[in-house]
């Protein structure tokens, strides 16, 4: 089920683009994220490129949320540097999304076609971390 985005979602992609023009200058963060907690709580991340790889901001973003003590996501966007915009999370992000949060709303899509959806419909018939989601029962 894709929902159109509302207010909220608009200042989170504000939020996100704002690290992005300021936080990401050079190869090393290309790409900011934001994420909205259930309490309306906003964190923001960059990523951190890295030749062996590297967090994605979207990764990021979740261990930032960990360190403030926050465990109920609703919502994360990631945005381009350079005004690029939003940009949908990898797979590898997809999945890491998916098992932590499973009732997670991810924006994607550009300009007048940005939208909320569910990261289930991000990663259709995907593999579940079944040991993680025991513990979240």
């Amino acid at each position: 089920m894709t929902t159109p985005t509302d207010r909220v979602d608009h200042e989170l992609i504000r939020a996100a683009a704002d690290v992005a023009a300021t936080a990401c200058r050079g190869d090393n963060h290309t790409m900011a994220a934001a994420a909205r907690a259930r309490d309306g709580r906003v964190v923001t991340a960059v990523n951190v490129y890295h030749f062996t790889g590297g967090p994605c901001a979207e990764l990021v973003a979740l261990g930032t949320a960990a360190t403030q003590g926050i465990d109920d996501l609703v919502t994360i966007v990631a945005v381009g540097d350079r005004e690029r915009g939003v940009v949908p999370p990898c797979g590898r992000c997809r999945q890491v999304l998916l098992d932590y949060f499973p009732a997670l709303t991810v924006i994607v899509g550009a300009g007048d076609q940005l939208r909320a959806v569910p990261i289930t419909a991000l990663l259709p018939e995907s593999y579940v971390w079944a040991d993680h989601q025991l513990d979240a029962d």
